[in-house]
């Protein structure tokens, strides 16, 4: 086997399993946290919120410094830290007496995060081009699948488990895969330039500015779109399913259909990316998830709302990789883990803010108008991403052709 496959599976299925561990405490946290000692709903909710949004806040913080310590030290060394360092903390999450610790341990996690950064540059950097669209597509699949299966996967598992084998189950896969990393991920790493350079010294290097900024300003608007409904969509569900008994079930199939499409149609977009152009992919891509968006507020039953979802989830498997495949052309080889890290660090705003927006919508408007307003968004992004990246990368000789 080719040793980009080989690093192909063992990123796909530590990444998968990292973005479980980012989210899969949405549907555990109020149980967890009613578990340790806090009562009272409103006290609940806050503290759950304060637990799920540090991570992500800091998160994106820290994900470009190791995106430098990539670039410096190496993308399989960060991979070993950030997988063998979540098992630890994630696993003793656990252990929690009091909802302090657990906060505190969340915040920790934020702060050793990297490994879908350093599984993204080791990807982008060591497949060869004609192959490069397929392998960040599919490894794409890994991180959206995992953060949407999560909440899913938390639930079953609290269900058949209890509360803390969660936390302890979810750490002993982070542990598998360390291991694997460790047995079987090859990287052939030189370091190119031993001065560590600051952020004014990578921005005069980036050859494409506004390009660069445009990737990260698209990537955030994704995220705001694929999390803007998360923390509302078994609401809603209620609301559809009005006498049924099975709500957390049906709620937890809505949120698996649009993950299961994106493993689907994610390896597929990329290698069609790879023959047309990327940025065709991206438009298209965003236009077609904007207005899927739309009929999302007007479903009768959470049946509809599902078919819509996996309808969402094939169309929203062109998004992520793209932005990824063009960033690593764009970016000259020894800033890819830097730039990278500021790129993650968008989606981990966006994930927070869509997780914002989303409650502060339904709250004010309703539900239904979450849909209407994402579905925007994504429309008016996609007509900024023709005007700022479509028009120029279709010229003869620009980097579409390369």
């Amino acid at each position: 086997m080719p040793t980009w496959k080989r690093n192909l599976i063992v990123c796909w299925f530590g990444m998968f399993v990292s973005g479980v561990g980012m989210s899969m405490l949405a549907p555990v946290l109020p149980l967890y946290i009613r578990h340790i000692g806090i009562d009272g709903e409103g006290a609940i909710a806050q503290y759950s919120g304060v637990a799920f949004g540090v991570t992500f806040i800091i998160s994106a913080v820290f994900s470009p410094i190791w995106g430098i310590a990539a670039d410096k030290f190496g993308r399989k060394p960060m991979l070993l830290r950030a997988s063998l360092g979540m098992a630890i903390v994630i696993g003793c999450m656990g252990f929690a007496t009091n909802v302090y610790v657990l906060i505190g341990l969340r915040l920790l996690q934020g702060v050793i995060t990297g490994y879908a950064t350093a599984c993204t540059t080791l990807i982008a950097t060591q497949t060869d081009k004609e192959h490069t669209g397929y392998a960040l597509g599919l490894l794409s699949t890994a991180s959206i699948a995992g953060s949407l299966l999560g909440p899913s996967i938390g639930g079953f598992i609290e269900e058949g488990f209890g509360l803390r084998n969660v936390f302890f189950i979810t750490g002993g896969l982070l542990l598998i895969a360390f291991v694997a990393t460790a047995a079987f991920v090859k990287e052939s790493f030189v370091r190119e330039n031993k001065k560590t350079i600051n952020f004014k010294e990578v921005w005069r290097r980036l050859p494409e500015k506004n390009l660069t900024l445009t990737m990260f300003a698209t990537f955030f608007v994704l995220t705001v779109a694929l999390y803007s409904v998360e923390p509302v969509l078994t609401v809603y569900i209620t609301g559809l399913t009005r006498h049924s008994d099975h709500i957390a079930l049906i709620a937890g199939l809505t949120f698996s259909a649009s993950g299961l499409a994106n493993i689907i149609a994610a390896p597929r977009l990329g290698k069609l990316s790879d023959k047309i152009g990327v940025h065709k992919i991206m438009l298209v891509s965003l236009i077609a998830a904007g207005l899927l968006f739309i009929p999302q507020a007007f479903v009768s039953n959470p049946w509809q709302l599902m078919g819509l979802r996996f309808a969402l989830g094939l169309t929203a498997a062109g998004l992520t990789p793209s932005v990824n495949v063009l960033i690593k052309k764009i970016t000259p080889a020894s800033l890819t883990g830097r730039v990278f890290g500021f790129a993650m660090s968008a989606g981990y705003l966006g994930v927070f803010a869509g997780s914002i927006l989303g409650g502060q919508v339904a709250a004010w408007f309703g539900v239904r108008y979450v849909f209407l307003i994402t579905g925007t968004l994504l429309l008016a992004n996609a007509a900024w991403v023709y005007y700022r990246v479509y028009k120029k990368l279709n010229r003869p000789g620009q980097l579409a052709a390369s």
